[in-house]
């Protein structure tokens, strides 16, 4: 990372009640970090935090089954093996809510390792999400000249696909010097996340990956190192109206509306912390579906 990107993200933090905001999310992933149900079940815990963000995440897509039927035992059901992949391949909604899980699940083993070759991470996300909903020769690439984008009309028109892969070439700077630190790690979740999101560097599944993405970066950064915690959640409370507004603030590019986002960011991720801990406490008593 460049010092003068360093300097710009660590800027942010100077910015009304975000150093606050910071300091109380590290708290609460810092509580959950030393939850008793953790001491030796870590893995089981982290599957369950996937599955609940993979849910929350396909909700936020408006991709929810209709009837009855829970998403998230359904996406219990998929993720072991219950549930074919292939069952209602030719519903769209089944289509989004499957690359919501598989692009959670891809985020499991990402290292430090893969984190400094971010163009190949993002690319193995972006197929992950967008498998069966674009054409083969779209996925793991940034749209060309002439390709348009789906998704988040809320943000407004998308940039032009030279300006998205411009801001796409900041997500890969950020995201590969996670590992050797210089700024704070939410700080960097929250930009990349958002970058992702507005910029709409894909033909489709954007969001999808931002979510994903932030996820990676706060566990491989060191800010929720167990991968309990489930940012999903967090930024899906209150049907996800906070979080598409926090996003509409940021894309205007007004410091203010910077500031909005990181602040809804902090706050998430302590709500995603308040979630994880839930989970903690459902392994340690047995409790898991």
């Amino acid at each position: 990372m460049s010092t003068r990107t360093v300097a710009a993200v660590r800027s942010l933090g100077d910015l009304p009640g975000v150093a606050e905001a910071v300091d109380e999310a590290r708290e609460a992933c810092t509580t959950l970090r030393w939850h008793e149900g953790l001491r030796r079940r870590i893995p089981e815990a982290a599957a369950e935090s996937r599955i609940r963000g993979a849910t929350a995440s396909a909700m936020l897509e408006g991709a929810e089954p209709a009837g009855s039927e829970s998403s998230l035992a359904l996406v219990r059901d998929l993720v072991r093996g219950a549930t074919s992949w292939a069952e209602r391949d030719t519903d769209p909604v089944w289509r989004v809510l499957a690359g919501a899980v598989r692009a959670t699940a891809a985020t499991e083993h990402v290292a430090a390792a893969h984190l400094r070759a971010p163009t190949q991470l993002l690319a193995t996300l972006h197929t992950a999400s967008s498998a069966g909903l674009l054409p083969e020769d779209q996925l793991g690439r940034p749209r060309a000249a002439g390709e348009r984008t789906t998704g988040q009309e809320v943000l407004g028109p998308a940039p032009d696909p030279i300006e998205a892969r411009d801001r796409l070439h900041l997500v890969h700077e950020l995201v590969g010097a996670v590992p050797d630190g210089g700024a704070p790690i939410l700080l960097v979740a929250a930009v990349v996340h958002a970058e992702v999101a507005v910029a709409r560097p894909f033909a489709a599944g954007n969001a999808v990956v931002a979510r994903a993405l932030e996820r990676v970066v706060v566990r491989v950064g060191g800010l929720d190192p167990t991968g309990v915690a489930v940012p999903e959640v967090g930024h899906a409370d209150r049907a996800g109206t906070d979080y598409r507004g926090a996003l509409a603030a940021y894309a205007s590019g007004d410091p203010e509306g910077v500031r909005l986002w990181l602040l809804h960011c902090a706050e998430a991720l302590v709500r995603a912390a308040a979630e994880g801990t839930r989970v903690a406490d459902a392994v340690r008593a047995g409790r898991l579906s």
